[in-house]
């Protein structure tokens, strides 16, 4: 199974509506449809800030597994959010610095009309996990199996 659909098969990405569309190289894009179940409130048009952030997660999550090449959790990340969201969001993310143990992701966020929504730079532990994580379950993609 190739990253991509890995992340779109994982149920919170799913239940959410995230798809991946890119990862490789220490790059990955996602996109997140607007829906009411997004919006902060029961009377306006502006997406929740969680689902901002779990869109920058994900996309930045993909970007430092397509170098890892392995589970990599995430240690911290810090958002800023420029403006509201009231559209279908984009998220590009890009490896920036990948060492052996961390690696840290510069995600942008934008609007359908192309306005950065939001910024956020996220930072992923990239070794020392071992076998032995909650991650990695018997028959997990990253251990060589390939069954779906």
């Amino acid at each position: 199974m190739d990253l991509v659909d890995l992340f779109n098969k994982t149920p919170f990405v799913e239940h959410l509506g995230i798809e991946l569309t890119e990862a490789e190289d220490g790059y990955a894009e996602g996109r997140l449809p607007f829906s009411d179940e997004m919006r902060s409130n029961n009377h306006g048009s502006v997406a929740h800030g969680g689902a901002t952030y779990a869109l920058a997660d994900t996309v930045g999550g993909a970007a430092a597994i397509s170098l890892a090449g392995d589970v990599t959790p995430t240690v911290d990340m810090r958002i800023d959010y420029l403006a509201p969201a009231t559209t279908e969001l984009t998220a590009t993310a890009e490896v920036i610095r990948f060492g052996s143990s961390l690696a840290m992701v510069q995600v942008d966020i934008h609007d359908a009309d192309g306005e950065r929504v939001a910024t956020a730079q996220g930072t992923y532990k990239t070794g020392g996990q071992g076998n032995a994580t909650p991650w990695k379950g018997d028959e997990a993609p990253w251990q060589g199996n390939d069954e779906e």
